[in-house]
Formats: C-alpha cells, structure tokens, sequence
C-alpha cells in the first residue's frame, strides 16, 4: 500500500478550519474529487457533542461516496480534540487516509493530509489540488449562517 502526504498553510484559525472541515455533509465543496456524500445512518449519539463521549473518542458516520461515477461505501470519523478526520472505503482497491489541522500561529493553520491506498494513480497530483481547493475555498469564502 501507497502512503501520500502532503501539507498547505491556510489563514483561517484552526477551529474554524476543522469546523468547516469535519462538517460531512459539506465534504463535497472542499474535495474536488467527491461528487456526493450520503451518510447510511442516522448521526450517532456520540455526534452530539463532546459531553455524549469518552475523551478522544471518534464519532463514526457511516457513509456512501460518489468519486469519479463510481459509488461506494465507506466510514469517516471525527475526532474533535486532536482535530483530525480519518476516512476510508469499501470497493477494489484499499484506500484511506486523514486530515489534521496544527496551530500555526493566530489565524493560520496548517492542514495535512495523508492519503493509503492500492489504486494505481497520480494521488499526489490529485493530494496538491486538493489542498489547494480547500485554501481557496476556506480563505475567501464566509460560512454561511445557519
């Protein structure tokens, strides 16, 4: 199994660029090669807040992906106090992998992304334009209000 990493500084503070991030049904505006996301299950109670868990437990959302017309199955968690999204699929070929969101100093983050998988393809190519999408995304766009 392949092993990818790569990192990119984003001036948006760190808890607000893992808010934006760790928001799943909002994946597909940041990663450019994610057509949709559907979760297979309600939100577990441990989504509800950190007082519903165990310190650093992850909340699991089962999910459905659709990359590149290809539809699957696959899992994400969420861990809120390391500030880290790890992920992964079900189909041919292994793949996973996590995002984590360091301190940089205030209002700057530094986002890295590690990528695992078996599949013949240009995933560092594909890992650069994918940091590159979320610098863009996050830096000069405001969340909207809920």
């Amino acid at each position: 199994m392949d092993a990818h990493e790569a990192s990119i500084t984003i001036d948006v503070a760190p808890n607000i660029l893992f808010d934006r991030l760790s928001d799943v049904d909002r994946l597909p505006e940041y990663l450019p090669w994610l057509t949709s996301l559907h979760r297979t299950a309600e939100s577990p109670v441990t989504a509800q807040g950190p007082e519903a868990r165990r310190p650093h437990q992850a909340v699991r959302e089962d999910v459905d992906v659709t990359v590149g017309g290809g539809r699957r199955g696959g899992w994400i968690d969420v861990l809120d106090e390391e500030r880290t999204l790890r992920w992964g699929t079900d189909g041919p070929h292994e793949y996973g992998g996590e995002l984590t969101v360091g301190f940089v100093a205030d209002g700057t983050s530094k986002l890295t992304v590690r990528v695992h998988t078996t599949a013949a393809a240009p995933v560092d190519d594909e890992l650069e334009h994918t940091l590159t999408t979320i610098k863009s995304t996050v830096e000069h766009h405001q969340p909207t209000e809920s």
